[in-house]
């Protein structure tokens, strides 16, 4: 099955509602909304790890170096009160999105003005 094409801001959004979980470093983020889509969506580290920097530089979110699981040193990833509010933004966003894409798509004549 092909992997869908993400409309921007999309990966950003997911990322903002995987971090409402807690914590996490990014192999973790990537591997949570893999999980969470039953694993339609597989995220690149070359589209994750850029999406984290840009988003912690808007303070969206925060990093800090921790131990992993593996006894290992990893950035964590935190939601920010900012990122919060961005993600309700982006979220009513890509719902209407979903709302008026799906309006099209169940659309049963064709309109035409005029």
């Amino acid at each position: 099955m092909a992997r869908p094409d993400l409309p921007q801001g999309t990966l950003e959004t997911m990322i903002l509602k995987t971090l409402t979980w807690g914590p996490l470093h990014g192999f973790g983020i990537g591997r949570s909304i893999q999980r969470a889509s039953e694993d339609a969506l597989v995220i690149e580290t070359g589209s994750l790890y850029p999406a984290l920097y840009r988003m912690a530089k808007r303070k969206w979110i925060k990093a800090e170096w921790r131990r992993t699981e593996n006894n290992r040193r990893g950035k964590y990833y935190a939601l920010t009160a900012e990122g919060r509010k961005q993600l309700a933004a982006q979220s009513a966003s890509w719902l209407d999105l979903m709302q008026s894409v799906g309006r099209v798509l169940q659309a049963t004549e064709r309109k035409v003005d005029g």
